[in-house]
């Protein structure tokens, strides 16, 4: 389907902003996000002193069958891999997708990378679990496009399987709104600039990076906007995609989702 050229189709913007996006700590958390992806799909099919993991309620002879939706350089995606799920990744931006496969053919993973929109990718009842996240769901300019990404990830898993996504709850963001605040990365000072629109339905971002040093003198600016959802919005469009059940998570480690939540973690079970 040809969709209208929205911003995160440039792929100079996720050149130029990926050292910012995507600093050390992203990296580092990632063991602790599949651990809690795993724990939240009750999947226990590879030894649980390797995570620690609390008794799963499937234990599975082989790997299942993961699809990560805008999958980015795929990290997360070849951390899956490296625990025995059978992995697939799904971006719309090449370069990402080629970092990807470089990183899995030097590690020889299995690893699948598909460059397509999400909005359009649909695998029938192949997936035993799908997962969207970073703060990667919300920004298509039409909300009709949210739901037809998420009937699609709803054809594309199998009876019994599992849909999680991590984003940015409204509450939180009411919560802890600021207008703009400073940092440096990447050899740039960062400007983020934030703006409350639509009664709080989404939350306008500008970004503008200034070099330092042998980047001085060089600028550049961004904006974009991110639809955003509460815990009872996101559940309700889950439902009325047909997922049978859908719990709400604060945190990886299953927290509550109140007034300390640190995300908005929905988990949608498809039913047998």
């Amino acid at each position: 389907m040809a969709y209208k050229k929205e911003w995160f189709d440039e792929e100079e913007f996720w050149r130029r902003y990926a050292p910012i996006m995507f600093d050390d700590k992203r990296w580092e958390e990632i063991p602790e996000v599949a651990d809690g992806v795993t724990r939240l799909a009750r999947f226990r099919f590879y030894p649980e002193e390797k995570a620690g993991l609390s008794p799963g309620r499937d234990v599975l002879s082989s790997g299942p069958r993961l699809v990560d939706l805008c999958c980015g350089f795929g990290r997360l995606t070849l951390e899956f891999a490296r625990r025995g799920f059978t992995a697939t990744g799904v971006d719309i931006t090449e370069a990402y997708l080629l970092t990807a496969r470089e990183d899995a053919a030097y590690e020889n993973l299995d690893v699948e990378f598909i460059r397509q929109d999400v909005r359009d990718f649909r695998r029938p009842g192949f997936f035993d679990l799908a997962v969207n996240l970073y703060i990667s769901f919300g920004y298509f300019a039409d909300p009709a496009d949210d739901r037809r990404f998420i009937k699609n990830v709803y054809d594309s898993l199998k009876p019994g399987g599992t849909l999680i996504i991590d984003t940015l709850g409204k509450e939180i963001a009411v919560r802890d709104f600021v207008e703009a605040e400073w940092f440096e990365r990447a050899g740039f000072f960062v400007l983020t600039e934030y703006e409350a629109a639509d009664s709080w339905a989404s939350l306008k971002n500008r970004w503008i990076l200034i070099g330092k040093g042998e980047r001085e003198g060089e600028r550049i600016e961004r904006s974009f906007t991110q639809r955003l959802y509460a815990a009872s919005e996101l559940r309700l469009l889950l439902l009325e995609s047909g997922f049978s059940k859908v719990e709400i998570y604060g945190g990886w480690n299953e927290a509550p989702y109140d007034n300390r939540a640190q995300a908005l973690i929905a988990v949608g079970r498809k039913g047998f």
